[in-house]
């Protein structure tokens, strides 16, 4: 058995005993129906909780109510209103650019264009967005088109590095190719969101909870450390 198919038979075992612990999730087409709502939702959203995102978000729609007035503010407002969210002094500008770019693009504020394109040239025309990262071009392609695409956040990587389904030297950008080249595409959205949801609660960053983890016995990590404690 080569490495890849070793590797490809240890993601179908994650992905089916993260399934019994957390359910499999379903992608739903109106899950996130506005494109554009997750671009800016996904831009607030770096280097903070989704608390702040959330509350970042829901006061930047409350005090603009249409994108071209998000567009068009002057942007004091929209750092203001997307503070809670921090880094508002990047983020704000950020958002402006993408809404003005998409509008220079298309003559309007829809990213409904890029369902048509084959999928490397919808990513690559996000990720020439100012502020757009190889996550945040993912999540919109998978959240809000269920286009194939596996955003690696923290967790993912966290857990897909210890789990020994990446290099452990492997950058959260190089992740984003390496594991859509391993991951069935049928499988993107359920154990992207199981194992953000394992990077969470199990395998947290400072002291995972290996005895409460179903993954002990396929864990590089696990098997190195406990090997040394032996």
């Amino acid at each position: 058995m080569t490495e890849t198919d070793h590797l490809y038979k240890k993601t179908l075992v994650v992905h089916e005993r993260l399934g019994k612990v957390y359910g499999t999730p379903e992608w739903h087409p109106d899950l996130d129906p506005d494109p554009v709502g997750a671009l800016v939702n996904t831009i607030l959203s770096q280097n903070t909780n989704d608390r702040n995102r959330d509350v970042a978000y829901n006061r930047l729609r409350q005090r603009f109510p249409t994108w071209e007035a998000v567009r068009d503010a002057p942007v004091e407002q929209i750092i203001d209103a997307v503070r809670p969210a921090g880094l508002a002094p990047t983020k704000g500008p950020r958002v402006q650019g993408a809404l003005r770019a998409i509008t220079e693009h298309q003559g309007e504020i829809s990213l409904e264009f890029l369902r048509d394109q084959p999928l490397a040239e919808a990513r690559r025309w996000l990720l020439a967005l100012n502020g757009v990262g190889p996550k945040t071009a993912a999540i919109v392609l998978l959240f809000s088109m269920g286009r194939p695409a596996f955003p690696v956040d923290t967790h993912v990587h966290r857990v897909a590095k210890r789990l020994g389904l990446i290099p452990d030297s492997t950058s959260r950008e190089k992740a984003h190719k390496l594991l859509e080249e391993l991951i069935p595409e049928s499988l993107y959205y359920p154990l992207h969101l199981n194992m953000i949801h394992h990077g969470r609660t199990v395998c947290v960053a400072r002291t995972p909870r290996c005895e409460a983890c179903v993954l002990r016995d396929v864990c590089i990590t696990y098997e190195t450390q406990s090997g040394a404690s032996s």
